[in-house]
């Protein structure tokens, strides 16, 4: 038996053991390469029992992305791909989104998609507030992270693991590269942080934190009603004055941030 029917078998016999997750809608960011392995895994999760879905959604600009040529064996029930750009797509869905009651829907992010929700929020804000300065500010390398580098579009990126990780590592308790006990976690780090930089009055921002975590078969999500209620909170903020945040889709290992100031208008 290879390596990977091994890990299936195992994740089956885990599967069967645990309750059934259900999702409304399942967002996955992409439909090449990675995007199709996330396709690939959802499909055994769902023949697995391990989770189920009333839509799930690829979304990838190409119509002949791998997924579009995947085969029967490899489309899992109620898929469908769309055909958009993800800022396009993600401007209409979660608008739509926002304006419903809460659904357990989720994302699927790519490893190298932009910063899409920090990029959407920030797109709300100034629709929000035409006559404000709403700005992204670069952070000041502060962070308590062994590795970070600053994006040329503002975003920062952070990770705990100085070394390359496996694409389908599941963050576990026991790292596989260092053969202990992972004793780090972005949301908690920053949200520590966040309280340490205010009391130095040196405030980051609220943190607004996306958390993707392992669900099934290797696929790692966030909850769409975590992305609205960040929403919520920057439109409350707004109206009571200024604000700043810090908002991060992060896993427990790695993460993009990008800090957002709206002032008074």
């Amino acid at each position: 038996m290879s390596t990977a029917d091994a890990t299936s078998a195992a994740e089956s016999a885990a599967a069967s053991r645990r309750p059934r997750q259900r999702y409304g809608t399942i967002v996955v960011v992409g439909g090449g390469c990675y995007g199709g392995y996330y396709v690939r895994q959802l499909g055994r999760a769902e023949r697995a029992g391990a989770m189920e879905w009333t839509e799930l959604l690829v979304v990838d600009r190409d119509a002949a992305c791998a997924v579009a040529r995947a085969g029967d064996d490899d489309r899992p029930p109620r898929m469908r791909l769309v055909i958009s750009t993800w800022e396009a797509f993600f401007a209409s869905y979660l608008a739509e989104a926002a304006g419903s009651e809460s659904r357990e829907d989720a994302i699927v992010p790519s490893p190298l998609m932009p910063h899409l929700m920090a990029d959407w929020l920030v797109d709300r804000a100034r629709a929000r507030w035409a006559d404000r300065d709403i700005r992204i500010e670069p952070l000041d390398g502060s962070l308590p992270v062994p590795w970070q580098r600053a994006g040329e579009d503002g975003t920062h990126y952070v990770s705990f693991a100085e070394w390359m990780c496996p694409i389908n590592c599941i963050e576990p308790a026991r790292c596989p590269k260092t053969r202990d006990t992972r004793t780090w976690s972005l949301p908690t780090a920053l949200r520590r942080h966040t309280v340490d930089a205010q009391a130095r009055s040196a405030p980051e921002g609220i943190p607004l934190l996306f958390h993707c975590t392992h669900r099934a078969f290797g696929v790692g999500m966030i909850d769409v009603r975590d992305v609205l209620a960040a929403d919520a909170a920057i439109a409350a903020a707004g109206t009571s004055g200024q604000g700043r945040f810090l908002i991060g889709t992060v896993s427990h290992c790695h993460g993009a941030l990008r800090r957002v100031t709206i002032g008074v208008p």
